[in-house]
């Protein structure tokens, strides 16, 4: 039975380590040291029992030897069992830790991710924003540069025409000197004529001829 035992111990060893450090399916660790307690506390129990018989027989020592054999085996096989306990634990220690840290380095690979992402999201944002300020300086200078044109377009034709009228002042100089010239010349003549008329309206009459 003991043989038995063990042997199922060593599956489920086998087992727990095939499944590195899972839960499910797998041996308490606690509940088989208490079993390994209780049957070591037995196993005492059974040597004193069988002590006491002994002495009890004409061949005590053959009796004790056989005894101390057997509780030898028994106690062999519980510190095996104990061994294997052990080195279920190492390795559940060993899963978890290697876990622990796989679960660390999953959690730093997505802290740097979401990192990397709103940096990623920063930068494109950066490069819109500047974009766009750049659109805005491109337009705005744009916008300036035309108002400038305009205003240039502007003046130059005010100028245009002002030396055209200029053009024009000047080639109508000689007409509208000519044309005061006929005014003053056709005042002068009015004057003249009404002046005349004047003066043979008021000059006395000439004396009947004789008969």
């Amino acid at each position: 039975m003991k043989k038995l035992a063990f042997s199922l111990l060593l599956a489920l060893l086998a087992g727990f380590a095939g499944a590195q450090g899972s839960n499910s399916g797998g041996l308490d660790p606690a509940v088989e040291r208490a079993r390994i307690a209780a049957e070591r506390q037995a196993l005492q129990l059974r040597v004193s029992t069988e002590r006491a018989a002994c002495y009890q027989k004409f061949v005590v020592e053959d009796c004790l030897s056989d005894s101390r054999r057997r509780a030898r085996v028994v106690s062999d096989d519980l510190k095996r069992q104990e061994s294997a306990l052990n080195d279920i634990e190492r390795k559940r220690r060993a899963a978890l830790e290697t876990q622990k840290l796989q679960d660390n380095a999953a959690e730093k690979r997505a802290r740097d991710q979401a990192a990397q992402r709103e940096q990623a999201v920063d930068a494109q944002k950066g490069r819109e924003q500047r974009a766009a300020d750049h659109a805005a300086s491109r337009e705005a200078m744009t916008a300036q540069e035309a108002q400038k044109q305009r205003a240039f377009a502007e003046k130059q034709q005010r100028h245009a025409r002002a030396q055209a009228k200029r053009q024009r002042d000047r080639a109508q100089e000689p007409v509208k000197e000519e044309a005061d010239n006929e005014r003053l010349e056709k005042a002068a003549r009015h004057r003249s004529d009404i002046e005349r008329r004047n003066a043979a309206r008021d000059k006395p009459r000439a004396a009947p001829l004789p008969p």
